[in-house]
């Protein structure tokens, strides 16, 4: 049962992230302007959309990385590379979304790094950098010994929690904030609801859900990576038939109780 529910979990996390990222694209064409690289307008409409791909979505697929079934069965090192690449992803896109926003300010002589959704911003970009290459050098590289990586590990899954959290809060904020600017020498304001305040609210919501989403598979005891020794009814799934080739010795589950990382 358990891991059916996993299964459909992923399936609408996907469906929401896709959703995420094509619903803030559409906001920032079809009301925005559509997109650019000039200093215009035009190239702050790549803000929104790079950091709710990067920050969000593909951020939050890089942190359930090792909630896979797949995944518990065998070398980690295939999945470590999987969980920091698609980090490195997301901290990419990112990047050229800072970019973006910094050009736009900068082009237009405003003030950088002035709104709460700035600092909410930063410091989750900031935590995500450090994280990632704290996360490199010490679960990737192969020379941290298993006490380094047992000490560090609740603090990198907490980090790793904390900045999706301070990630969402930032997109809410920021829609807030361009729908003040932009709405507020409308012909219809903000507080009369037009067209483009309901999309992005409705876009808010999708990121609020989305993220909610994934701090729920992340928490949830019966979907966490199990200690080595202890099967759980996802890993029973992955087991061979009856009858078929036993898996190779370097995928079966460790069962001796012994500190055991396989690379």
């Amino acid at each position: 049962m358990a891991s059916g529910w996993f299964y459909l979990s992923c399936l609408v996390l996907g469906s929401l992230g896709s959703m995420c990222i094509l619903f803030t694209a559409y906001w920032m064409q079809f009301w925005c302007g559509g997109f650019a690289w000039d200093g215009s307008t035009h190239t702050f409409n790549w803000h929104p959309v790079l950091t709710v791909a990067g920050m969000v979505v593909f951020y939050g697929a890089g942190s359930l990385v090792y909630r896979l079934p797949q995944s518990w069965l065998g070398p980690k090192l295939p999945w470590k590379l999987l969980h920091a690449a698609l980090h490195l992803m997301a901290f990419s896109l990112t990047v050229v979304g800072l970019v973006a926003v910094f050009k736009f300010h900068n082009h237009n002589h405003i003030a950088n790094l002035y709104s709460l959704h700035s600092w909410l911003g930063i410091t989750a970009v900031f935590l995500f950098a450090c994280q990632w290459f704290l996360g490199f050098a010490i679960f990737l590289l192969p020379w941290a010994s298993l006490w380094l990586r047992s000490l560090l590990k609740p603090i990198h899954v907490f980090f790793g929690a904390s900045i999706l959290s301070l990630s969402i809060a930032s997109v809410i904020s920021g829609i807030n904030e361009k729908l003040f600017f932009t709405l507020k020498n409308a012909t219809k304001p903000y507080s009369s609801l037009p067209s483009q305040a309901v999309f992005a609210n409705c876009t808010g919501m999708l990121v609020v859900t989305f993220g909610l989403l994934v701090l729920y598979i992340l928490l949830a005891s019966s979907w966490k990576r199990p200690e080595p020794g202890i099967l759980t009814d996802r890993q029973l799934l992955l087991q061979p038939r009856p009858g078929s080739p036993p898996f190779p010795v370097a995928y079966m589950p460790v069962t001796t109780g012994q500190p055991h990382e396989p690379w």
